[in-house]
């Protein structure tokens, strides 16, 4: 059986939902972030990175959350959730979840993580004000021609949509104006109103 460690409002929710959406067999465990509880020396054996999420599998552990959905579609087919017998469809699918990975995610990031990047407490404020900016910017991106509407590929759900609407969910906490987002805005709605969604909510908020 899969197992996902997550720790609630990170990009885990992603993953999360993805398991749900596909009807895996799977447990979960949180994590204390609060405690530091990911850089303890039992998860650090299973995730070095000390970062969430990691997924368990009977092969091996899996970190970085475009990896994971991809093992997640991949492993059970038959719940759609990527194009999969259309290696340029699929490609696009990797493209927009790698964006959000290695882009957007990190433009978030500058908001509470700047030591990863400096050592000067001025360059953390600077980088704070920043984030409403570039955060902006990735999503006036998405929301210009990347968000195909109604999912991001267009009518079939993919597993860019948990990705999408786990950073959405941050836009407010990033002082970005959703009123001026209406395709990810209604994105954002749509989701929520999935019985998986609802679920994994509830069960990371119990």
């Amino acid at each position: 059986m899969l197992k996902l460690y997550y720790a609630p409002g990170t990009c885990a929710l992603a993953s999360h939902i993805a398991l749900a959406e596909a009807g895996a067999a799977y447990t979960t465990e949180r994590l204390d972030f609060k405690a530091n509880q990911q850089n303890s020396p039992d998860y650090l054996k299973i995730n070095p990175k000390g970062r969430v999420p990691t997924l368990v599998t009977d092969r091996g552990n899996l970190t970085e959350t475009p990896a994971m959905l991809a093992f997640i579609a991949q492993s059970f087919p038959q719940a759609k959730l990527a194009p999969l017998d259309d290696a340029f469809a699929f490609a696009q699918v990797q493209a927009f979840n790698s964006y959000l990975c290695s882009t957007v995610h990190v433009a978030h990031a500058h908001k509470a993580r700047g030591p990863r990047w400096a050592t000067d407490e001025t360059s953390f404020a600077d980088m704070k004000r920043m984030v409403p900016k570039t955060v902006g910017a990735c999503f006036a991106l998405i929301e210009r021609g990347m968000l195909k509407g109604p999912w991001v590929m267009g009518e079939q759900y993919t597993i860019c949509d948990p990705y999408l609407y786990t950073l959405a969910t941050w836009l407010e906490g990033d002082s970005v104006d959703l009123a001026t987002l209406p395709k990810v805005a209604d994105h954002r709605k749509r989701m929520s109103e999935r019985p998986a969604v609802q679920k994994v909510l509830a069960e990371e908020k119990a």
